[in-house]
């Protein structure tokens, strides 16, 4: 059975910087290191039941081709997957060059899908750099957007791609990081990875871990190929206790805990942070009440932009500034041809040049936001195409946040839509219902944008509940 000791050896030998002092440390807790093995485990029931090995038969033989194919194919129709692929041909190269400089003993390995799962170990590794400032910490992403955002992360030694999930390089890989203790961050979670940290005795802990009673992963079939892998984890730290208790029908060998979301803090740090970024003259918003359209699709344009065009003609001091999630020339284009005629505008790159027009278009990225800051009220965008973005971003600046009815996906968003610092829109005329309230009552906007911060603040606290296991496995 797949299990990794919940606390470590502390009479094993001190970390060298070569394979072989890594694998004799690894050996000190189970007998057997898969990179330069030696020697066969005493006995395979210790490290595998039946079970594993019938999934490690089937997922290597039939899945990990079939998703390469898969990949490679998708990739001559689809220009993200293409540069995935490509960054993993050179993936071992600049890996291996990367970790020839590090020197630390305290290897700690934080693995992310992408960017917005990437922004909830934010927090876990800054703790970490505070606390151990000569620990090395190591990121990976799946996705490229994750890597291409992030690869000039300050508090992060080396970044790189996952490799494929092969078992070749998910070996080589670990042989040329040699983590003291691996974090994957939220669900993305591949099987060969997963087996050979568990093989080499590695503590694997799973963070921000979610788990809906209605997942695919806890169907029949699934869930037994699923208990191979999180058997393998020592430490599941969950987002709420029911996401607990839905991991412990899978598992009974993991240390499950209930800690919280560590994006409550990243959202709390990133506000700080912001608030010391000035992007607009204070000439610009003086006197203005200011409706922020955030992360906007064209699909949440069809609903917001005709009513915002009323609301300004009934209220003059209205200042929208309008964020596309994706501020494409062609997405700019589109807004500027709504707006033609019926509002006058003028883009973020040129705001130096401001002469009262009542919308900012924004057509750069990164800048979201510290315009929060200026905003009484904010329109999320997604809520009205696959599902909605980050509302816990305007929340924390004490702003209440309309958003439309694709809003399950996140819980967050729930929870604030009850707690009364989110409204929740279906068409033109709620919306105009909701916002035209809300600009106009100005006790009403106060309470629900209090509402709105108590709720992220009241969250915060799950990354130190989270480095108190984390600790546990750093010598």
């Amino acid at each position: 059975m797949c299990r990794t000791p919940l606390t470590r050896d502390k009479d094993a030998p001190a970390r060298g910087t070569g394979r072989a002092a890594w694998c004799g440390t690894l050996q000190k807790f189970d007998g057997n290191c898969i990179l330069g093995r030696t020697h066969a485990p005493l006995s395979q029931t210790q490290s595998d039941t039946a079970s594993m090995i019938a999934w490690k038969i089937v997922y290597n033989t039939f899945i990990v081709p079939l998703l390469w194919a898969l990949f490679h194919a998708a990739s001559f129709f689809n220009e993200k997957i293409r540069r995935g692929i490509e960054g993993r041909r050179v993936l071992f190269g600049k890996l291996e060059t990367d970790m020839a400089r590090i020197q630390s003993p305290r290897r700690i390995w934080f693995h992310a899908s992408s960017l917005g799962e990437f922004e909830q170990a934010k927090p876990i590794i800054a703790s970490i750099k505070a606390r151990y400032p000569h620990a090395a910490v190591i990121a990976t992403f799946f996705s490229p957007s994750g890597y291409d955002h992030s690869k000039n992360y300050k508090l992060a030694d080396v970044i790189s791609y996952l490799p494929f999930d092969s078992t070749r390089d998910t070996q080589r890989f670990l042989e040329t990081v040699r983590p003291t203790v691996a974090v994957m961050v939220r669900y993305d979670i591949w099987p060969n990875m997963v087996w050979n940290l568990s093989s080499l005795s590695v503590p694997l802990i799973l963070a921000n871990a979610t788990l809906k009673g209605s997942s695919l992963r806890l169907w029949p079939g699934a869930k037994q190929f699923h208990r191979t892998l999180y058997d393998c984890f020592a430490t599941i730290l969950t987002v709420s206790e029911s996401d607990a208790q839905a991991f412990r029908t899978v598992t009974s060998m993991a240390h499950i805990e209930p800690v919280g979301d560590t994006r409550f803090d990243q959202v709390r740090i990133r506000s700080t942070d912001a608030r010391n970024r000035h992007l607009l003259p204070a000439s610009i918003t003086a006197g203005k009440t200011v409706f922020i359209v955030g992360q906007c699709w064209p699909e949440d344009e069809e609903v917001i932009l005709p009513v915002l065009l009323q609301l300004q003609k009934e209220t003059p001091n209205l200042l929208t500034i309008i964020v596309p999630h994706e501020p494409t020339e062609d997405h700019l284009d589109l807004l500027e041809d709504q707006l033609e005629g019926r509002s006058t505008f003028i883009r973020f790159s040129e705001v130096g040049n401001y002469t009262n027009e009542q919308c900012i278009i924004v057509d750069s990225v990164g800048v979201l936001v510290p315009l929060y800051q200026y905003a009484h009220l904010v329109y999320i965008g997604g809520s009205f195409r696959q599902g909605i973005h980050n509302v816990l971003e305007p929340a924390i600046f004490g702003v209440p946040v309309i958003y439309g009815p694709k809003h399950t996906n996140s819980q967050e968003a729930i929870a604030l839509a009850k707690n009364g610092g989110g409204f929740v829109i279906e068409d033109q005329a709620t919306f105009a219902a909701a916002a035209r309230s809300l600009i106009t009552d100005n006790d009403q906007r106060t309470a629900a944008g209090a509402i709105a911060r108590a709720f992220v603040e009241s969250n915060c606290g799950a990354t130190e509940r989270c480095m108190k296991f984390i600790a546990a496995y750093l010598p």
